[in-house]
């Protein structure tokens, strides 16, 4: 671990440099550049509140924030497992031509959309605002999650950017399996209903349903729920040990298959 911590803060410069670019790379050729990671979620919030508060006849006032809570972190979840799950093989050209610590190219995807979602988050506080959510002490609570989001996507972004290396229709089967985890994650629907039934596990287990739970309370003024912070935070520290650890055992292995 500490030969790990060295060699991060050795190539600390190359890892800003990354996310740099991975931010430029992202809103290339796009007019509105950055300013699209706050409209973005903004007109989806718009759509899904049409859509699913006229579907489920919700009036209640606060039911776009609802939505957007949930949104923000599963978007992030998606866009950086994803970009984690292609970038060694993005990064061919300079694996094969420098050293450089490979796990520095999933972080990296992991890191620069971060910094993105955060800045989406100014989208949240201005609905917030508008809507009338009134700031709490449970506030709080907001860094919690948004910690516990980053640990999740970065051990399940290590994961995949193994897996990725040898296995390329993981992609696809990837993308299958996000799908699956969004109509899990209750982002446009109360779990209520849900948690009292028998299949009250597909949240409960759902480590990204427990991080969404836990700012959700934050946002409206309630403790979250401690089991939730419990099993989420071991299911992401367990990701990132298995990640790194399958990580470092493959790594050599990379340049004959990218």
């Amino acid at each position: 671990m500490k030969e790990y911590v060295n060699t991060f803060l050795h190539y600390r410069f190359l890892l800003g440099e990354l996310v740099k670019k991975g931010i430029k790379l992202k809103y290339r050729r796009s007019y509105l550049g950055i300013v699209w990671s706050l409209l973005e979620p903004l007109l989806t919030m718009i759509v899904l509140t049409i859509v699913f508060g006229t579907l489920f006849g919700n009036k209640d006032r606060t039911f776009p924030v609802y939505i957007l809570t949930g949104r923000l972190l599963y978007s992030y979840f998606s866009n950086s497992t994803s970009r984690a799950l292609k970038s060694v093989r993005a990064n061919a050209g300079m694996i094969k031509k420098v050293y450089v610590p490979k796990y520095i190219y999933p972080l990296s995807s992991v890191l620069y959309n971060y910094v993105i979602f955060l800045i989406s988050l100014i989208v949240l506080a201005i609905v917030s605002a508008v809507l009338g959510i009134q700031p709490t002490v449970y506030m709080l609570q907001i860094p919690i999650a948004l910690i516990l989001v980053l640990l999740l996507s970065y051990g399940i972004g290590m994961i995949l950017a193994t897996i990725g290396v040898f296995f390329r229709d993981m992609e696809y089967l990837w993308s299958v399996a996000l799908m699956i985890i969004m109509y899990t994650c209750a982002i446009f629907y109360y779990p209520s209903r849900l948690l009292k039934s028998g299949f009250a596990w597909i949240l409960k287990f759902n480590p990204l349903y427990c991080t969404i739970s836990i700012f959700r309370s934050a946002m409206f003024g309630e403790l979250m729920n401690m089991h939730y912070f419990v099993y989420a935070l071991g299911f992401s520290v367990v990701a990132i040990l298995v990640g790194m650890i399958c990580f470092k055992k493959k790594q050599d292995e990379f340049i004959l298959y990218i």
